[in-house]
């Protein structure tokens, strides 16, 4: 003869566990009467439960009428097997909020160089903060050009990379953080460093410049096409070396260049005329697998954002 399978033989649902939640209030009120109140549900309600649980294990769990309510045998069995499937899931729930709660791994980012002296600090206090939600948390920070930081967000080697908005690419996403105004500067030694600032544009064209040798929007170009170009940089600090040695003018970005304005070794030309704004944004690669520690950083990036929006 075929054996009859037991009544619990397939997955415990959300139901089950909804009914048995139901029982073990019925049992501590020591009542239906009295549960109603508890579980704010109609003591119909509660008979209906009980019944379709007492189907689903196969069991008579309590004794119901006018001697009152009683659990059988069976039914405190299964009252005390509740208690210890509750604790279990409450186990679970806080184990999954510790590893929320204790971030544990490495994080690596790539930034363009030369934006530590931004005003707006917002990828410095969200690392902060990261800091102090993950203690654990071991930061590499690589400082790289911004299309070895595409390269590197997209084949996995950088969780998340802080670049220029130059151009957008499909398998990027992209948070925007902030505009950086650039001007046109020379040094103290320079000729111009005594003159007025409304040096004519066409004055400009004759000095020897130093332009960027990485890539600009076209716009940021047209500025650059201004100037006589005789010396290139591949980053901002090889821009200041040349423009510190007297001989050169070029742009910087005003956080980058107030070190030295501040000293009275160099000051700005034609302002009003001669500056432009990089917009830059945090990259992250589109349906990366999730990461606790990169979720994290970015919704400290938002907060930020929200903060210097009010």
């Amino acid at each position: 003869m075929k054996s009859k399978s037991p009544p619990l033989s397939g997955q415990i649902s959300d139901i089950d566990i909804r009914h048995l939640r139901i029982f073990k209030a019925v049992v501590e009120c020591g009542g239906f009467s009295a549960a109603e109140v508890q579980l704010n549900i109609s003591r119909s309600a509660i008979s209906i439960s009980m019944s379709d649980l007492e189907q689903r294990l196969g069991l008579r769990l309590c004794q119901r009428g006018r001697a009152g309510f009683s659990l059988t045998p069976e039914g405190t069995q299964v009252y005390d097997a509740i208690l210890q499937l509750l604790a279990s899931l409450e186990g679970f729930r806080t184990q999954v909020n510790a590893i929320h709660a204790h971030l544990k791994g490495e994080f690596n980012i790539g930034i363009t160089d030369n934006l530590v002296t931004m005003q707006h600090m917002r990828i410095t206090d969200a690392l902060a903060q990261l800091k102090q939600q993950g203690p654990e948390v071991r930061i590499n920070i690589s400082m790289l050009p911004p299309n070895e930081i595409e390269l590197g967000v997209l084949d996995g080697r950088l969780h998340i990379g802080v670049v220029p908005d130059l151009r957008t690419l499909a398998g990027l996403d992209y948070l925007s953080l902030y505009g950086e105004t650039s001007q046109l500067y020379c040094s103290h030694t320079h000729p111009l460093f005594s003159q007025s600032t409304g040096n004519p544009s066409g004055y400009l064209s004759k000095q020897d410049a130093v332009v960027p040798a990485y890539a600009q929007t076209a716009a940021i170009k047209a500025q650059h096409l201004r100037l006589n170009a005789s010396a290139t940089a591949t980053d901002r600090e090889g821009i200041a070396f040349l423009i510190m040695t007297g001989c050169f003018i070029g742009f910087l970005p005003t956080h980058f260049a107030d070190r030295w304005v501040s000293q009275g070794k160099m000051r700005a030309l034609m302002t009003d005329e001669m500056s432009y704004v990089t917009h830059y944004s945090a990259i992250t690669r589109r349906g990366a697998p999730p990461n606790l520690i990169l979720q994290t950083y970015l919704d400290n990036l938002n907060q930020g954002k929200e903060v210097a929006t009010k």
